[in-house]
């Protein structure tokens, strides 16, 4: 177990942040980016850091075997080379995950069944009995991915996505996941920032004006705590035989000894705000789940009328609620026309009771920035190209990142002051 191959997949748009982050926490130099993932070879323990600290990653897979296919016979074989007798015991039940590009072959789900068949026939040549299948709960997950030639089999250290950290219990009808929130602040580098300031009060501010039930802000209190985004939750690798629970509980009293403490009356260096009282009640029970409650404030109230919390500038960052991501997958195919017309930012719909559109909304947002937030970098989430024309803001930078199976970028503004009217310009 001293050198595994390991794939950590991710959203399309993550994968650069996800390398960095990845050697970061294991000190592996080399490290493949592909789209949707990142490769590496690192130790057993590695695997377990991974799990752990990564705010980025989807889940660890161990790759087990890669090589050619044509038919579901190949799958067979291969999937009977690999010795699954040293992972885990046919007393587990198990479960094969098969995705595909190009794939020849059929069916899919003939092909995960030749590959579940081959690792139960295995272990009844080797042990004299098969393990069971639990689609729902079980102990083991398999993953198979086929291109149009080639076949890589996997075993799942994670289980549950690690989106899923495990204080999140209230959440609103369309939940920003954790994995997108922080690929969000690491694209602005604040989380940079964080990590490095001396103290929490070199740490410059960071604002969500429609922050849900609290997922941006409670990631960014977290990052500057320092708090392992995997500390409240089990993982799949507990039940797996490389695992050895010492390494497990030195690991994990390592990352609590890490955390930064708060000190007792220092202000909050996170905001969050929501037009929804109900969502702000959300926000603050996942807060003191998540133990950042003191870092941050967090208040009911409307993005036009929310202004800096702090003399010094820093960070403007959200994801607007719209409709696509409400209802993403009747959608997702939809223009950037389209989608301009689906927005929703609190209770204001596309047009709201008062007759405002979502582009008036916005040109209105644009214009409160620049006469309150004057020196702060702005970002914002959405899958509108043409929303910075709409908001008259030239952004300085757009980086692509996919909101589940919708295309989006984030998109950066320095803002600047207004300029006062004259007869010669216009605000």
């Amino acid at each position: 177990m001293n050198q595994l191959h390991l794939f950590l997949p991710c959203a399309a748009g993550v994968e650069d942040f996800l390398a960095d982050e990845a050697q970061r926490i294991t000190g592996v130099p080399a490290l493949q980016r592909s789209r949707g993932g990142v490769t590496l070879e690192a130790s057993w323990r590695d695997a377990l850091k991974l799990n752990l600290y990564s705010r980025l990653a989807q889940r660890v897979l161990v790759r087990l075997w890669h090589g050619p296919y044509r038919s579901e016979d190949d799958l067979y074989r291969a999937a009977t080379d690999v010795a699954w007798e040293i992972w885990f015991t046919p007393k587990q039940t198990i479960k094969v995950e098969l995705t595909a590009q190009h794939s020849p072959l059929q069916s899919l789900n003939f092909a995960a069944l030749k590959i579940k068949d081959a690792v139960c026939d295995r272990f009844r040549d080797k042990r004299g009995e098969r393990p069971s299948v639990d689609t729902q709960r079980p102990d083991v997950r398999l993953f198979a991915h086929l291109t149009a030639e080639t076949l890589t089999l996997y075993i799942d250290t994670t289980g549950e996505p690690l989106f899923k950290r495990g204080w999140r219990e209230d959440k609103g009808d369309a939940p920003l996941k954790e994995t997108l929130a922080a690929a969000m602040i690491a694209a602005t580098g604040w989380d940079t920032l964080a990590r490095e300031a001396a103290t929490l009060a070199d740490i410059p501010p960071l604002v969500d004006p429609c922050c849900g039930s609290g997922t941006v802000p409670i990631e960014a209190a977290q990052i500057a705590l320092n708090i392992a985004p995997g500390g409240e939750r089990r993982f799949a690798f507990e039940k797996l035989l490389p695992y050895q629970p010492h390494v497990w509980y030195a690991l994990h009293d390592e990352a609590r000894q890490a955390e930064r403490p708060w000190p007792e009356g220092h202000p909050p260096i996170v905001f969050g705000s929501d037009v929804s009282f109900r969502m702000v009640d959300f926000a603050q029970r996942n807060a003191a789940r998540a133990h950042v409650a003191q870092a941050i404030e967090l208040r009911g109230g409307d993005a036009l009328q929310r202004t800096p919390p702090t003399a010094r500038a820093g960070v403007l960052l959200l994801n607007p609620p719209y409709g696509e991501r409400i209802a993403a997958a009747g959608v997702a195919g939809r223009n950037a026309a389209e989608r301009a017309r689906t927005f929703t930012v609190g209770r204001e719909q596309a047009r709201s009771d008062d007759g405002e559109t979502a582009d008036a909304f916005f040109e209105r947002l644009a214009a409160h920035w620049k006469t309150h937030y004057a020196g702060w970098s702005a970002w914002l989430l959405t899958p509108d190209l043409k929303l910075p024309g709409r908001m008259r803001l030239k952004e300085s930078r757009r980086v692509p990142l996919w909101n589940g199976p919708i295309e989006c970028r984030l998109f950066r503004f320095d803002l600047t002051a207004r300029k006062p009217r004259t007869e010669n310009n216009e605000a």
